[in-house]
């Protein structure tokens, strides 16, 4: 890689570039990389497989670019230590109350917050420990421009506590009679489980005595954080926040899951947060939600578009037996 390559330019920078070449700078899926926290080994690993053209990466120089971001870390912890443990959530607004008690009672909320104690409040962005390491710069962009013209209470709670189902598009492919394949542009597409369906009855002429889906879909998309002592990790809404934050807000609508220890802890956060859980709770100075805006730890690159995919594949196994 040259220096003069998209890893190593600060985003003033780009934004220069960006006017004689703005689709080379910055394609569609272009995104904001943190450097310098996650692992040296993985950070390459990642950005060789997901970087356009990661394969021609040079490696000196992006070791190099991950040194300083390092470097400058070390200076923050200093600088800036202690800086997670002084981030108390505040209440709602007055006006969203009621908007809380719908999305507290309804089945997706419930289902999803159903291990630690669970509240909503409103969490401080710049306070927020990300365990994250990119974000997509047009799906910001998208949110920013969803709440520039409303950022009352209500809509912005609305767009952090959605229950609407989302509307993206899953394309299938029958690949067999027992084989299917579902693609979607949205990563939080999953499998959720095996279903027993009723009032299924008949099947050209049979008589139906039990029918099985298999369930594909989205679980809830809330702004969620877990909360240790002071500390707040942000789980979900990754992108939301960093629009927010775009727009000059301060704090947002957030469910916040209390755990009072490790152990708790590690049952609901991601399992990076899990397995490196020194770096977020016991630095002085973790990796912050604000870290996506400072030029000297964050850069803009181009990388290749990926959808999510799921085969699904079922096996019927028919036999007698004597009982």
């Amino acid at each position: 890689m040259k220096r003069g390559s998209p890893l190593l330019q600060n985003r003033e920078t780009t934004r220069r570039e960006e006017q004689v070449a703005p689709e080379r700078m910055q394609p569609e899926h272009a995104q904001l990389c943190l450097l310098g926290r996650p692992p040296l080994s993985r950070f390459i690993e990642c950005a060789e497989d997901l970087v356009m053209e990661g394969a021609r990466l040079d490696r000196a120089a992006l070791i190099e670019a991950w040194r300083a971001a390092r470097h400058y870390y070390r200076d923050l912890e200093v600088r800036e230590a202690g800086i997670a443990d002084h981030g108390e959530p505040r209440e709602l607004d007055p006006g969203v109350v009621a908007l809380a008690a719908q999305v507290q009672a309804h089945p997706s909320y419930r289902s999803t917050f159903d291990t630690l104690p669970t509240h909503l409040g409103m969490v401080e962005l710049d306070r927020l420990i990300v365990h994250q390491w990119h974000v997509t710069q047009s799906v910001i962009d998208k949110g920013k421009n969803r709440m520039e013209g409303a950022r009352d209470a209500a809509t912005v709670f609305r767009i952090c506590m959605p229950l609407e189902p989302p509307d993206l598009l899953v394309q299938v492919q029958h690949l067999g009679s027992r084989r299917f394949v579902f693609r979607c542009e949205s990563e939080d597409l999953d499998f959720l489980e095996p279903e027993m369906l009723s009032g299924v009855h008949a099947r050209d002429g049979f008589a139906v005595a039990h029918a099985v889906g298999l369930v594909l879909g989205f679980g809830s998309n809330f702004l969620s954080a877990v909360r240790l002592g002071n500390r707040v990790v942000l789980n979900n809404g990754y992108h939301r926040a960093c629009a927010l934050r775009a727009l000059g807000m301060t704090h947002a609508p957030c469910a916040i899951e209390m755990a009072t220890c490790l152990d708790e802890l590690q049952l609901t956060v991601n399992q990076r947060v899990a397995e490196e859980i020194g770096s977020y709770l016991q630095s002085p100075r973790p990796p912050l939600l604000k870290d996506f805006f400072d030029p000297r730890i964050c850069r803009l690159l181009p990388m290749r578009r990926r959808v999510r995919q799921i085969e699904v594949e079922f096996e019927v196994r028919d036999s007698l037996i004597s009982e």
